[in-house]
């Protein structure tokens, strides 16, 4: 199947950036999208930013002007650079991939990687 591995993740003074990284593998045929989310304890997991094959991104309204999504197509690979970082953004990242799977025929996946932890502290 696909597989997601995240990396980049740590530890962080507020105010300060971090760049996490996430390489998709497997049985790929296409990539329709990638994304990040993230989930704190006792909350759950939510939209942080994606980005399509054609470079169309989307952004949670709390991480707006501070982090940017970007992606890579020939190395299947997504990047999140977070500035200004704040310990509200505390949590496990997650990384997402979706297209079409390769085999006889297209199928749809949705896979996730295993999650990074990002902790914003003083």
């Amino acid at each position: 199947q696909v597989q997601l591995v995240e990396s980049g993740g740590g530890l962080v003074q507020p105010g300060g950036p971090l760049r996490l990284s996430c390489a998709a593998a497997g049985p790929i045929f296409r990539i329709d999208a990638m994304g990040w989310y993230r989930q704190a304890p006792g909350t759950r997991r939510e939209l942080v930013a994606t980005i399509t094959g054609a470079g169309r991104t989307n952004y949670a309204d709390s991480v707006k002007g501070r982090f940017t999504i970007s992606g890579d197509n020939a190395k299947n690979m997504v990047y999140l650079q977070m500035n200004s970082l704040k310990p509200e953004d505390t949590a496990v990242y997650y990384c997402y991939a979706g297209g079409l799977r390769r085999g006889p025929a297209s199928l749809r996946y949705d896979d996730w990687g295993q999650g990074t932890q990002v902790t914003v502290s003083s």
